[in-house]
């Protein structure tokens, strides 16, 4: 499936929780009810994936990970905050490069209306 259709159905899925729960929960729940909207669609979902950094050859396991990775090409950072700021952003784009991603979508889920809280990324 080509990756903008890929993102186009996670953002259908993504508004779809947001319609249900609205805003206000944790992000754990907001992952969990994502992933299964995804898993719903036939995607292949995976959560809480592990980054490890690399700094020169040595391979760092920091604990960062990625809070789900759709069909192994996208990468999906959620959040529930009051405002996206440039840290979060940074978040993401350092999750795809060390990942080795290229795409990547930002979703705040405490927003009035989920199109509002999305961010895309490409690498």
């Amino acid at each position: 499936m080509e990756i903008n259709k890929i993102t186009e159905k996670i953002i259908g899925c993504a508004i779809e929780v947001h319609r249900n729960l609205g805003a206000g929960l944790l992000e754990s729940a907001y992952e969990e009810c994502l992933a299964f909207e995804l898993q719903q669609a036939g995607f292949k979902v995976e959560r809480q994936v592990a980054v490890p950094v690399i700094y020169k050859e040595i391979k760092l396991n920091c604990g960062y990970r990625i809070d789900i990775l759709v069909e192994n090409s996208v990468i999906v950072e959620l959040k529930s905050v009051d405002a996206l700021a440039p840290i979060h952003d940074a978040q993401i784009l350092t999750y795809m490069k060390f990942a080795r991603k290229h795409i990547g979508l930002l979703l705040n889920f405490n927003v009035t209306v989920l199109k509002n809280g999305i961010k895309r990324f490409i690498l």
